[in-house]
């Protein structure tokens, strides 16, 4: 459990760096700013490996014990989630009335999980990005737009219809190859 606590203290503390302006500022003062990105892609890489690395690693410790239909309720909710991750990406129509589709997707992604899984090492990783997707889009209303931050914007219609296929194709691509691969647990029921 220690692994996973490390992993999510330093993979969700770089990410907080951009809700502290000054502090941020000050390292890519003193750093650049392809310094500062280098730094924070390595301090991201090393937290979510490190958190990965703790979770699988984590004991299972049943806090509760959630209703077989969670599962499905995480199952529909996964889907408009992988749809805001790829419209983040993707500037149109949804990115601009979300404004911020990626802390959305982060939100939805916690919160399927918390509903499906009753164990402590998921109430720790899952809660504890809820947490973060909260904090920051409410950080973010304070925060002016810097030459690190994207300011959300709008784009042609079809980037919304790229942005829900693809979000569907990897929807699916996930739930029924990927999270049984990398996550070890089948979604669907056999």
């Amino acid at each position: 459990m220690t692994l996973l606590v490390l992993g999510i203290v330093v993979f969700l503390g770089i990410h907080l760096l951009p809700t502290f302006p000054h502090v941020r500022e000050g390292l890519v003062r003193r750093l650049g700013i392809a310094g500062y990105r280098a730094v924070f892609s390595v301090l991201s890489l090393a937290g979510f490996a490190l958190l990965v690395w703790g979770f699988a690693s984590a004991p299972v410790i049943q806090v509760w014990s959630p209703p077989a239909w969670t599962r499905w309720v995480a199952i529909v909710l996964m889907l408009p989630a992988f749809i805001l991750l790829v419209a983040a990406y993707v500037p149109g129509r949804i990115k601009a009335a979300v404004k911020h589709p990626f802390l959305v997707s982060i939100k939805t992604w916690a919160l399927a999980h918390l509903i499906a899984n009753g164990d402590l090492a998921s109430i720790i990783l899952f809660g504890s990005f809820l947490a973060y997707a909260v904090y920051d889009r409410i950080a973010i209303k304070g925060r002016q737009p810097t030459a690190l931050v994207e300011t959300p914007g709008s784009g042609p219609s079809r980037n919304d219809v790229i942005a829900v296929v693809l979000g569907v194709v990897l929807y699916v691509v996930f739930l029924v190859w990927l999270h049984p691969l990398l996550i070890g647990r089948a979604v669907l029921p056999h």
